[in-house]
């Protein structure tokens, strides 16, 4: 990396050394806040935390909070620089594409200097949480960042030629990067597309592709093995258990009883897509806790899965290491008979056969969506005749999905970097310790 010969004190923290010829200035002597009348055919522009700065509708047309009335609202041209004054700790900073109007919660600014360094400048000051150490505001990740604060900001400045070097390197190298991320996250996709298909092809056809297939009565399912049944799950359950099927807690637990030890107490966010329950964010609850709640108590190898809410599909399965452990009315768990592989259970369920029918009851739900224990009871599943053949199947997705799910993660693992990477090379860029020009 090269760097600048010549570097000096900057006496502003973030910022440190910089080079001997940049300069340091505060916003005021740099921006212009604007306030441009609306116009009649104005529409609503957003700036989003990604840094892009244009129409509302041309990212999405629902999911937003629409002003009945738009007291102080203001124009906003092309080229504009714009901050959101609560988001721009998030990255929300960038330069408007369109004409339109906002909230005067968006500072609107011009400035003699190149806009687009300066937009960099202020992005990188995000990505280093420049502006969450100088809030003083009370919610929680969030500042307020209105005119008052950038006014008084020091911006590292060097000359116009320089920042327009610093731009144009910027936007070469972000959009080098943006693509390779791009194609890693169409890689994830696909990976995911990939791994739903296997496991449906799987757990419908089984692992022989030599025996005979019979109509399995669904037409989204198709044809399966001839020796297979399909079959209510209430068939497959313990009961020698007293509650072999049912759901969690039903309000009894509050966030103020969760503890940093004792028994796990899963939630939604604990469960995966056909997978072992995620104990990385796992909240316990005491012992006498617990016993409140006995009836919702659950054990290696019960399967759980997300009944309520957009969540509903996710699922998971106690692992042995877990051999006590508890659940919320969000979660439902069936605990099967020992005569069947429940890890093909949770595979059946993780797959289009559960998701389906999941979503086929609780979408008709005039609320929230949202499954019943009946309705649970209801669910079908596919299952082969021997609990062999549940075993060779089971070992194969494990395998497979363990793979497919490798493969997932090491692109994970590649955005991740990039992503960091990106933030480093803008802050080192705009702050004169990667010599670029």
């Amino acid at each position: 990396m090269e760097q600048y010969a010549n570097m000096k004190k900057s006496g502003v923290p973030w910022a440190d050394m910089i080079p001997d010829t940049w300069n340091v200035r505060r916003g005021k002597t740099i921006l212009k806040l604007l306030n441009r009348p609306v116009k009649t055919d104005d529409e609503v522009i957003t700036c989003f935390r990604d840094g892009e700065v244009t129409l509302r509708k041309n990212r999405r047309e629902d999911g937003y909070t629409v002003s009945l009335q738009e007291t102080g609202y203001q124009g906003i041209e092309p080229g504009d620089l714009v901050v959101h004054g609560m988001d721009g700790f998030a990255g929300s900073i960038g330069i408007s594409d369109s004409r339109g109007k906002a909230t005067p919660v968006l500072n609107v600014m011009d400035s003699a200097q190149n806009k687009k360094y300066l937009m960099y400048y202020l992005r990188a000051l995000a990505y280093k949480d420049v502006f969450m150490s100088l809030s003083t505001g009370i919610r929680v990740r969030s500042c307020d960042l209105r005119w008052n604060k950038l006014a008084t900001l020091p911006f590292v400045v060097p000359s116009i030629e320089e920042q327009n070097g610093i731009v144009e390197y910027l936007d070469r190298k972000l959009q080098q990067i943006d693509s390779i991320l791009a194609d890693a996250r169409q890689s994830i996709e696909e990976y995911g597309l990939w791994r739903k298909a296997i496991l449906f092809e799987t757990v419908t056809k089984g692992l022989d592709s030599n025996v005979k297939y019979k109509d399995s009565g669904i037409d989204w399912i198709g044809k399966i093995p001839e020796q297979w049944h399909l079959v209510k799950i209430t068939r497959l359950l313990d009961y020698n258990h007293p509650y072999p099927v049912g759901d969690g807690d039903h309000g009894l637990i509050k966030p103020a009883d969760y503890t940093d030890e004792g028994i796990p107490y899963i939630r939604v966010q604990n469960l995966g897509w056909g997978t072992e329950i995620t104990l990385d964010n796992v909240v316990y609850i005491t012992e006498e806790k617990n016993e409140k709640i006995a009836s919702s108590t659950l054990r290696p190898k019960d399967i759980l899965f997300a009944k309520t809410g957009g969540t509903i599909g996710k699922t998971g399965i106690i692992p042995d290491e877990v051999p006590i452990a508890n659940t919320t009315s969000h979660v439902g768990k069936i605990t099967l008979d020992a005569r069947y592989n429940p890890k093909f259970v949770l595979y059946v369920l993780s797959s289009q056969v559960g998701y389906n029918q999941f979503w086929e009851v609780a979408s008709k739900k005039t609320t929230r969506p949202e499954l019943s224990i009946d309705e649970i009871r209801a669910i079908k599943v596919i299952m082969p005749e021997t609990r062999e053949e549940q075993d060779r199947i089971v070992e194969y997705l494990d395998n497979k999905i363990s793979e497919i799910d490798d493969m997932i993660q090491e692109k994970q693992r590649v955005i991740a970097d990039l992503e960091l990477f990106k933030k480093s090379l803008v802050y080192e860029t705009v702050t004169g310790k990667r010599k670029v020009v």
